[in-house]
């Protein structure tokens, strides 16, 4: 009997109940995790977990939820763990998830029925094309699904039950990772790597069926703070200079054609205003500064500043402050310490049989910090497409695919130990 012919999928069961939970994340909060509903889905996730006969799965102080899979191998294996995020993006409300499985998709336009506006066409889904005979998860139009990452999570579940079940398929030790606030980039801001104890990672947090992932952006984040004169609207001539007005010619003087997100693709890098706020007397940018090169934000900082300084040179009575804030840099430069990660990786999708494709993402991972942090960490497929927004679906048969590529990642560490 082959592995996939032994696996008894619970994985969609499993994701339609961690759906449910809102686990929206927050950027404007100062607490950790951002949201304390984050801890809801932890804890019932300890409960299963516990009820599997993980001894030591636990939920911490911030959110985080460990817990370890015994070995059962006399071979020294390297400890791999498994991680995926347990918050949903603040860009779209996931409070009253109502998911909806249609079955045996054959093409054809799929309409959301709470908001009938939303519909899913495969011009502009093309992975739909890919999935003829399968059944496709949906919310029903007026949230975003979870899958991103609530599908990572329910893999990982559904590989841990069935590793355990099945002793007879020899593997080291795994470690299971779920992190809070991953979408506002605070995902291993607590997290303890000693506690940990692994010596490698994988996210499970991908798109494409057979994708696996071993370069991001590197990404800085900026503040820009716009002092201005304020004065009486009524008697302003030649004394206001307005911070709002301010900011607005300098979003306004932003690069259009490139270095910007609605113009660019592939490796291309951007400058991105995310929010904007103030008043006469002040008002802040913050933007997002993002390219394959790590070397290359600083010449798109160098860009912003200009702007504003060049903006500024007609506001003699205003000034501003620049404010940089690393956020995380591209993964692969320490992946390609550790090729064999990545190889792993393939084999485990390719065993799975899929085609394993090697690629980029144009955007970022808790594995590019957990890298840099000493936890060389790619990122996995889990089927997740539309992410971050009312049409956000995943496929039932994407899913069962890679909880037989995290089982079989776990059987070949030990098989080449």
């Amino acid at each position: 009997m082959t592995l996939s012919e032994n696996i008894s999928y619970t994985v969609t069961e499993r994701f339609l109940r961690y759906t449910a939970i809102d686990t929206q994340s927050d950027p404007a909060s100062n607490s950790f995790p951002s949201t304390e509903k984050q801890k809801n889905l932890g804890a019932l996730l300890v409960c299963e977990l516990l009820e599997m006969g993980l001894k030591d799965a636990h939920l911490d102080q911030y959110g985080y939820v460990y817990a370890s899979i015994p070995g059962n191998t006399d071979k020294k294996v390297p400890v791999i763990c498994f991680c995926s995020h347990m918050d949903t993006s603040p860009d779209c409300s996931g409070e009253n998830v109502k998911a909806i499985i249609h079955n045996n998709y054959q093409g054809q336009d799929i309409i959301l029925p709470d908001d009938p506006n939303q519909i899913l066409r495969m011009k502009d889904h093309p992975d739909l094309k890919d999935q003829i005979g399968n059944d496709i998860i949906t919310a029903s139009g007026t949230t975003l699904l979870g899958a991103d990452n609530k599908a990572g999570i329910a893999e990982i579940m559904d590989a841990a039950k069935f590793l355990i079940s099945h002793p007879e398929y020899k593997h080291g030790e795994i470690k299971i990772l779920f992190t809070p606030d991953e979408e506002i980039g605070r995902g291993v801001d607590k997290v303890d790597l000693k506690k940990l104890g692994a010596d490698f990672a994988y996210t499970i947090d991908g798109e494409t069926s057979g994708s696996i992932e071993n370069e991001t952006f590197s990404a800085d984040g900026v503040k820009l703070i716009i002092q201005g004169v304020s004065a009486h609207p009524g008697f302003a001539k030649n004394k206001m200079e307005s911070a709002i007005k301010i900011a607005s010619e300098i979003v306004s003087a932003l690069p259009k054609e490139f270095l910007s997100p609605e113009s660019s693709s592939g490796k291309d890098g951007f400058i991105h205003p995310v929010s904007i706020n103030g008043s006469v007397e002040q008002a802040s940018i913050e933007f997002i500064i993002r390219d394959f090169k790590t070397e290359l934000l600083k010449s798109h900082e160098l860009i912003l500043e200009q702007i504003v300084q060049k903006i500024l040179k007609a506001y003699p009575g205003s000034g501003y402050e620049f404010i940089l804030e690393e956020q995380y840099r591209n993964m692969k430069s320490v992946l390609d310490q550790y090729p064999q990660i990545v190889q792993a990786g393939i084999e485990a999708i390719e065993r799975s049989g899929l085609t394993a494709r090697l690629q980029s993402i144009r955007g970022g991972t808790d594995g590019s910090r957990l890298s840099f942090m000493g936890l060389p960490c790619p990122n996995i497929f889990a089927g997740e497409h539309a992410f971050h927004g009312k049409q956000e679906w995943v496929s039932v048969q994407d899913m069962q695919k890679a909880v037989q590529t995290i089982i079989n990642l776990a059987l070949i560490w030990e098989e080449k130990s």
